[in-house]
């Protein structure tokens, strides 16, 4: 049989390109590059959101905040819209509700370690992170309770739609978020896909995979009544290969859980939406930012990654690196697009398919050097 070539399309059937300029402070929004394609999956169910000077909160005193993040949907994908291209259109917005809502004026000039991992503080930056984690953790609830609400088969909210009782139902999202500040990268997690950092040639996780069988997850897992079953990996209740997610529910009796009361059941609260947050001061030796979906990571390092990346971002480019504007869903206004980012997403992309990757790949590069006021 004739395999069937790869399809590039983006979030939502465009193609992510990229494209630059000279330089580029926080206020003209950062040099990226991004591209998301449905591989050797029939269907696209990722999403990507970049959405530079979001808004200009006073937790962050009132100084702009870039917004990037992966959305890597399953199941749904006939349904319109999917959780992950919810997620796509409303994560962004509903977060910049919170933010504005949040009255925090605390300095946000120093953050936790390097590593990402937080790290005890006192006085302010401890009340800034924890009014961060605030602002996450309302943002995650409200687009889970978005998606939780949302019918399975025909994509209505409120289950007011009439399909069968009997219909099969599995929707749900990872999201990872990074929100960039003149001086700190905050990345809030929910799920597998992941945040990585290079920096002077180190690789510094910026999260951490839920997977059912990692200690703490399995201790929150079965604190809770699940349990993780091992069957063709860990999984929560044997079905799902993930701990955490935005709203996956399964509809229909045949997929009931023992304990679940009649009617559609829900993973909760054995899979939680509430994020896993780290933060990390930005220094003068940070090169690049990548947010990818599983389809990357399953099959490229990140140490790999971040290599490739960063090759990539110390070409040379004959063209000049000449600014375009490419047609791309889920990309807010004032992106620059970088010729050199998006070499690098797509090297990875053709890198993860050349290793046979069976998923959607999404892949989000960001240059910090040229994106760095040197604060």
């Amino acid at each position: 049989m004739r395999r069937q070539q790869p399809k590039l399309v983006s979030s939502g059937g465009s193609i992510s390109s990229s494209s630059g300029g000279s330089s580029a402070t926080p206020s003209q929004g950062p040099m990226v590059g991004a591209i998301s394609v449905s591989g050797r999956q029939r269907g696209m169910e990722d999403a990507i959101s970049i959405r530079p000077n979001l808004c200009s909160p006073e937790i962050n005193r009132r100084r702009p905040v870039d917004f990037f993040a992966i959305y890597d949907g399953h199941g749904g994908r006939h349904v319109d819209p999917t959780v992950a291209s919810l997620c796509s259109e409303r994560m962004h917005v509903v977060l910049e509700e919170e933010l504005m809502r949040m009255r925090n004026n605390v300095d946000m000039g120093g953050s936790s370690s390097s590593s990402g991992r937080r790290q005890p503080l006192e006085g302010p930056r401890q009340r800034t992170e924890e009014a961060w984690n605030s602002v996450f953790r309302s943002c995650f609830l409200r687009i889970d309770e978005m998606a939780s609400c949302t019918c399975g088969e025909c994509g209505s909210v409120g289950y007011q739609c009439g399909c069968p009782p009997d219909a099969l139902g599995l929707m749900g999202s990872t999201a990872v978020v990074a929100v960039l500040t003149a001086e700190t990268i905050i990345v809030a997690n929910c799920g597998d896909s992941r945040a990585v950092l290079s920096r002077n040639g180190s690789v510094i996780p910026l999260s951490y995979d839920h997977k059912p069988d990692k200690r703490e997850e399995r201790a929150r897992i079965e604190g809770c009544g699940g349990r993780v079953v091992f069957a063709d990996g860990a999984r929560v209740e044997g079905i799902l290969a993930m701990s955490r997610a935005i709203a996956y529910l399964f509809q229909g009796l045949e997929w009931r859980l023992p304990s679940a009361p009649t009617g559609d059941t829900y993973l909760k609260p054995y899979i939680t939406s509430e994020p896993e947050m780290t933060f990390t001061k930005r220094e003068a030796e940070d090169e690049c930012l990548i947010l990818a979906s599983d389809g990357l990571w399953d099959v490229i390092s990140s140490e790999m990654a971040c290599d490739v990346a960063k090759k990539c971002l110390l070409e040379d480019d004959p063209a000049g690196d000449h600014s375009f504007r490419p047609l791309v869903e889920g990309v807010g206004e004032g992106a620059l697009f970088s010729s050199r980012c998006a070499s690098a997403a797509a090297l990875l992309t053709r890198l993860a398919l050349g290793r046979n990757s069976s998923d959607n790949i999404s892949v989000i590069v960001v240059d910090l050097k040229r994106n760095h006021t040197g604060v």
